[in-house]
């Protein structure tokens, strides 16, 4: 059978897809495993019971909403708009970083002046410094995130790839000198250890901080663009369209950060800050989902805005769905069967939560599929939907929470998440495929996902009952099962490159 010609298009609109999620997600992954160094080096010298770790945690909840509200929603609307016809790219461009910049500035002269009354509002009014280094932080991070979106906007994969990992690498190089480094030289350069050479949280803050301020040095390059201009009626037109966007970013940064914003302060007792630090270490693990998830947003999102207009952008749709499901399946596979492997890279003292890891990762699928659906409003200018969506699923996760983390701890927080991001999903589906309808090959999709399930309660099993070599050995198979089917069924040899001829009948 020969393929149609709009079927050819569509799959190499994939290749080009790939390729450049294959670019973003290898920066992800590298940039992620050497960020996971953060969290062996924080939990050895953090112990579970002191509750430092919960504090991170914590506050990195926070910085994930703020980073929402001091980008509102530009990222998406600077793709739309770069896209549309008849617009002045570079007017664009220096319009949006004009917008977020100006928000950064005005917003942070306002927390330096309330910044007591508001550290004694988000429960840290002993140490307001940690509010104000995270604002600072967040507010250059907003900005250097048009920039970021710049190079993405212009196919320029590897500078923003060489950008992340260098960030995180320097973060990971002044955390051994902060743990490790000076201590082990006995050095205690202006005191930052105090007197008893106690390792203080805050400078797990600074150090983000000076990591921001090097983002924004070598991107300066990308930011002279700011100086093409500001469009005032282009400003009133983003704005239209960005609102709902930033509802919906909120909304859905709520569903990701709620749980630890709320657990200290809805947790009985004293230990609040303890169960969240074992909860935030625990979730690292998850992270490999969530890195994922955003190489695939950092390629797919300039992606489909540029080839919204191809006449088989439908069928393209649908089937990069389906490949998104199946390397979500299999990497959640993978993890769980090195489970016992992979929980060294926390402290001992945390092991006990590690049985949230396969809930925050289905999660992080159905949060994947949700993203991947919500093109429909957006290419469609109905953005206000998404906000539904999303406020939807945090008024579901907030209820969740409320009602059950006095009773199952940071189990609610797991699976509040999964049930808040699917309700979303599922809505946004429905609703979705009446305004903008995709035929999804459902029968595939849920056929890939009976066999993951099995072969999941098979790994559970193994690990559960065999010693660790041979449950390993075991898992290894179960994987491998896994890729031959999916082998089998969408990715045969004799399509692949280079060896695909030897396959070939």
């Amino acid at each position: 059978m020969v393929p149609s010609p709009h079927s050819l298009s569509a799959m190499a609109n994939l290749k080009s897809l790939a390729k450049d999620t294959a670019i973003y997600g290898l920066s992800s992954i590298v940039a992620r495993f050497v960020n996971y160094l953060l969290v062996p080096i924080q939990t050895s010298k953090f112990a579970s019971t002191g509750g430092e770790y919960g504090i991170i945690t914590n506050v990195y909840a926070y910085v994930a909403i703020l980073i929402m509200l001091l980008t509102f929603g530009m990222e998406t609307t600077f793709f739309r708009f770069m896209n549309k016809e008849g617009m002045d790219r570079e007017k664009v461009y220096s319009t949006v970083l004009r917008m977020v910049g100006t928000v950064g500035v005005v917003t942070t002269l306002i927390m330096l002046l309330f910044c007591r009354q508001i550290a004694e509002l988000l429960g840290y009014g002993s140490h307001p410094e940690y509010v104000v280094v995270m604002y600072l932080t967040v507010a250059l991070d907003a900005f250097t995130a048009i920039a970021f979106a710049y190079l993405r906007c212009v196919h320029r994969p590897i500078k923003f790839a060489s950008l992340k990992i260098a960030n995180i690498a320097l973060n990971i190089v002044l955390n051994l000198i902060y743990f490790f480094g000076l201590p082990m030289l006995h050095l205690n350069p202006f005191g930052i250890y105090g007197e008893t050479f106690h390792y203080d949280v805050a400078w797990v803050f600074y150090i983000n901080l000076f990591c921001s301020m090097f983002n924004l040095v070598f991107l300066h390059k990308e930011l002279r663009g700011i100086r093409h201009g500001f469009d005032g009626k282009m400003c009133r037109q983003m704005l239209t369209y960005a609102w709902p966007i930033l509802v919906m970013g909120i909304a859905g940064q709520l569903n990701q950060s709620l749980s630890q914003i709320m657990f200290p302060k809805v947790y009985p007792g004293d230990n609040g800050f303890s169960e969240l630090a074992i909860y935030g270490a625990c979730i690292k693990i998850a992270m490999i989902m969530m890195m994922i998830t955003q190489a695939f947003r950092f390629a797919y999102e300039p992606f489909v805005f540029s080839k919204v207009k191809d006449k088989d952008s439908k069928e393209m749709y649908a089937q990069t769905m389906k490949y998104y499901i199946i390397f979500t399946l299999l990497a959640f596979l993978v993890v769980m069967a090195y489970i016992d492997l992979l929980k060294f890279l926390i402290g001992e003292s945390y092991w006990s939560g590690l049985r949230v890891v396969p809930i925050v990762m289905a999660a992080e699928i159905v949060f994947g599929i949700f993203f991947n659906l919500s093109f429909w409003y957006k290419l469609t200018d109905r953005t206000i939907w998404g906000a539904y969506f999303s406020g939807i699923g945090a008024v579901v996760l907030f209820v969740i929470n409320l009602l059950l983390i006095p009773r199952f701890s940071y189990m609610a927080c797991a699976w509040a998440g999964l049930i808040a991001y699917s309700v979303s999903m599922l809505l946004s589906y429905f609703i979705g495929q009446r305004y903008f309808p995709v035929a999804y090959p459902l029968r595939e999709i849920f056929s890939y996902l009976a066999v993951a399930a099995l072969l999941y309660a098979c790994i559970h099993l193994a690990s559960a009952s065999l010693p660790l070599w041979a449950s390993l050995a075991v898992n290894t198979l179960l994987v491998l099962c896994f890729v031959a089917y999916t082998v089998k069924r969408d990715f045969p040899l004799s399509s692949l490159p280079y060896i695909g001829k030897y396959f070939r009948k």
